[in-house]
């Protein structure tokens, strides 16, 4: 067998692809492609965009976010044999960097011959496509360029996998780098919630804002970043799964108030990842009953959903994201808060905070894709009331050997009585 016998097919290649230099194109390995396409039994992936439409297929090509280009371009890897490229006059050098032969378009009529020369004895063909937008994340090419292919005789499948494998997993050094910035966003709980203790000893209350800026120091003096602020939310605002604190809406924080702070953050170094966590507080000694038991349930919830993730690849067993979500759900769902729980159950991570892999999710989408070895993705169940809300917050990470790790220290275990731990 060309990758041994414990190992997956998709998980061998991103092994291979694991250790690939990082920089501009260097992610395109045209080998690496026509093994994942041999494998998925596929002859060929079609790759197109027009003006950024299709950021999975710039980044797959190593197109740098700041090469505009104003014309449709195409790039057919076949599953053997040499790629084909279709690019616009104006534009002739647009793929100059990747193998294989260009040819150009200027009329309308040219472009659609030639996607019908790109294709020519194939069949089945990898687009980023999903049938009736099933999964946004995946599906960016739209409808029309979908309809010129099939018009070709050829059958669209998603490249949802392909795309992991390109650019969901993390080399050894993303992974060294994620757990550098797990410390820091951890210790930044250690320091909010002190913080929010000492000023509510000292002047009663503390805002929802100064806490936001207070992680944000504690960030730039560890030299992470974020592309948003973090969540500080106080009793009803925690309620509210996407709330942000603004000039609008900035509350204070007293005794006897429940607190969310959810906060993500990476290294200020070229190809970083996030870490993301969520962990809950009360301003308080004691943390009242109501807090415990909601706290409870989620916690077992996402305790759920890591062990799902555990005996799945202890058993060499394929796991697509919505069964994560399913086992996740089932917990609240039993406790009979269902409803109360409006959101999936986790994300992919990667440059972005919500990255381009599989995200655990049987809610807003049923995620067909697997979860693959070097991804990570956030594992964060929640129960949102009107008076308050519970999420807590934890990222996966499967290396190499499908071993599963859980990084950020140890998941939360009680809400924290902040005016006595502190």
């Amino acid at each position: 067998m060309l990758f041994g016998k414990t190992c997956t097919p998709l998980a061998a290649l991103g092994r291979i692809l694991s250790n690939r230099p990082y920089g501009k194109n260097s992610m395109f390995n045209l080998s690496s492609v026509q093994v994942a396409l041999a494998q998925q039994h596929l002859d060929g992936w079609l790759l197109y965009d027009f003006r950024g439409l299709n950021v999975l297929a710039r980044r797959v090509v190593g197109l740098s976010p700041d090469q505009m280009l104003s014309r449709r371009w195409f790039y057919f890897v076949p599953v053997r044999g040499e790629p084909r490229k279709l690019v616009h006059r104006i534009e002739p050098h647009a793929l100059d960097a990747l193998p294989g032969a260009r040819k150009s378009y200027m009329r309308w009529q040219e472009l659609e011959a030639g996607v019908g020369e790109l294709l020519k004895g194939a069949k089945r063909v990898a687009m980023e496509y999903v049938p009736r937008n099933a999964n946004p994340y995946v599906s960016r090419v739209d409808a029309g360029t979908v309809e010129l292919v099939r018009s070709f005789g050829i059958e669209v499948v998603p490249s949802g996998d392909l795309v992991q494998v390109f650019e969901a997993c993390w080399s050894d050094e993303q992974w060294a780098m994620h757990l550098e910035a797990a410390k820091h966003t951890r210790s930044a709980f250690d320091s909010a919630f002190a913080f929010i203790a000492d000023r509510v000893r000292k002047t009663g209350s503390v805002r929802e804002t100064e806490v936001q800026q207070h992680i944000l120091d504690h960030f730039a003096k560890n030299k992470l970043v974020t592309d948003h602020p973090p969540i500080c939310a106080v009793g009803p605002h925690s309620g509210d799964p996407h709330y942000a604190p603004g000039p609008d809406s900035d509350a204070p924080i007293r005794d006897g108030d429940f607190v969310l702070i959810d906060l993500w953050a990476k290294l200020d170094k070229p190809n970083s990842v996030y870490s993301d966590l969520t962990w809950t507080g009360f301003v308080g000694k004691e943390v009242p009953a109501k807090y415990r038991d909601i706290f409870n349930i989620v916690a077992a919830a996402r305790d759920a959903g890591i062990q799902n993730v555990r005996d799945a690849f202890s058993k060499k067993q394929p796991l697509q994201g919505w069964q994560v979500d399913d086992a996740t759900r089932a917990v609240i769902e039993k406790a009979g808060y269902g409803d109360a729980f409006c959101h999936r159950t986790g994300h992919s991570i990667g440059q972005e905070t919500h990255g381009n892999g599989a995200n655990m999710d049987n809610l807003e989408t049923h995620e067909e894709r697997r979860v693959l070895p070097r991804t990570c993705f956030s594992v964060e169940p929640g129960i949102y009331l009107p008076e308050f809300g519970v999420r807590s917050e934890v990222n996966v990470f499967v290396d190499a050997l499908e071993k599963v790790h859980v990084t950020g220290g140890a998941p939360q275990t009680h809400v924290l009585p902040l005016l006595r731990d502190f």
